[in-house]
């Protein structure tokens, strides 16, 4: 049996500001809410890297 396969979308319909964080909740299958808190607490505790994380996410990451 073949199984989908999944891919790693920007998220349309839950996003915040490009979507990053919702579709990689949607991917996972978890709330993107608790994929931004750790995105956020990982960018503090990274001294700003996950901002530059994100935005270069945000460009490699299609849209939906």
């Amino acid at each position: 049996m073949a199984e989908k396969q999944k891919k790693l979308y920007r998220s349309k319909g839950n996003r915040m500001i490009a979507g990053v964080c919702g579709g990689i909740g949607e991917y996972f299958d978890v709330d993107p809410t608790v994929v931004r808190l750790i995105w956020a607490i990982g960018s503090i505790a990274s001294m700003g890297a996950g901002v530059l994380a994100y935005f270069i996410a945000w460009i490699i990451i299609p849209e939906k």
